[in-house]
């Protein structure tokens, strides 16, 4: 015999997981919004000093162009050359704009709300698309090197989800790493799963504190700078959404690494108990 009521009360604790998921994304973003907005001001303010610059040398090259036609001569050296700064400074605006369009797209992957249904795409997309925020912050210290299996197939998954998964885990293995550090991604396919490992070179997690690592609540950061919700999140939304595992060994004084396996097909709703 179903049991409506109890249907219900497991839709509202999934309604509510995900708004718990959605708001401490919102939340992690805020975190790196200072530098973000510092990765994004250095291009602009470049874009519009070269602007400046162009806007002179075309006043430049308008009189020179036509003081040539008046006397039926061919460009003057001068002219070339303010045509090759011209040149130099659109390439450079050129990379300034790509760098911003690429935060920009990493930020709105982050926001979209619409991602509650199941959809299968590429989980490396997802992990650059982490790296590009993350690195607004923490690349002037942190290395990330990436391993990915060009043979993993794509994964049915809540992406919305999985953003947010692969961001803390990302920002915590950063904040693992006092100094300079390097954190490594890897993928590989794993039978009928996605096996994706975070590795970073950080302090590793205390004895004493491992088997608290999931609980909700608990955090090893100062007060103000974790809400203890990032790995119960993480575990919740690679376990129970996803039916999923996830696991992390650790050594003190030499690093962590948090190991996932997501299913690559997800069972259909009627097809659940």
């Amino acid at each position: 015999m179903s049991d409506p009521a109890g249907a219900s009360a497991e839709r509202e604790l999934d309604l509510t997981r995900r708004k718990l998921a959605e708001a401490h994304k919102m939340a992690s973003l805020g975190r790196l919004a200072a530098g973000i907005v510092h990765e994004i001001n250095t291009p602009i303010g470049s874009i519009l000093s070269n602007n400046e610059t162009i806007r002179r040398s075309l006043n430049s090259l308008r009189k020179l162009l036509g003081t040539a036609v008046e006397q039926g001569l061919p460009p003057t050296p001068r002219t070339l050359a303010v045509l090759d700064t011209l040149a130099s400074l659109t390439d450079i605006d050129k990379i300034a704009c790509e760098r911003i369009l690429g935060i920009i797209r990493g930020l709105k992957t982050f926001a979209r709300v619409n991602e509650s249904d199941l959809q299968r795409v590429n989980i490396h997309e997802i992990l650059l698309n982490t790296i590009k925020l993350t690195n607004c912050v923490f690349r002037r210290r942190i290395t990330v090197v990436t391993e990915f299996d060009e043979n993993l197939p794509d994964v049915e998954c809540y992406p919305g989800l999985l953003n947010q998964v692969f961001l803390n885990l990302v920002v915590n293995a950063s904040q693992a790493i006092e100094a300079e550090g390097t954190i490594t991604i890897r993928t590989r396919s794993d039978g009928e799963r996605a096996h994706v490992s975070v590795s970073d070179t950080g302090s590793g997690i205390p004895e004493a504190v491992r088997p608290r690592i999931f609980a909700a609540g608990f955090t090893t950061k100062p007060i103000g700078e974790g809400t203890g919700l990032g790995l119960t999140i993480t575990r919740e939304i690679v376990e129970d959404t996803h039916g999923g595992k996830i696991t992390f060994e650790t050594e003190t004084g030499v690093g962590t690494t948090f190991h996932l396996w997501i299913p690559l097909r997800q069972p259909r709703s009627q097809e659940r108990p």
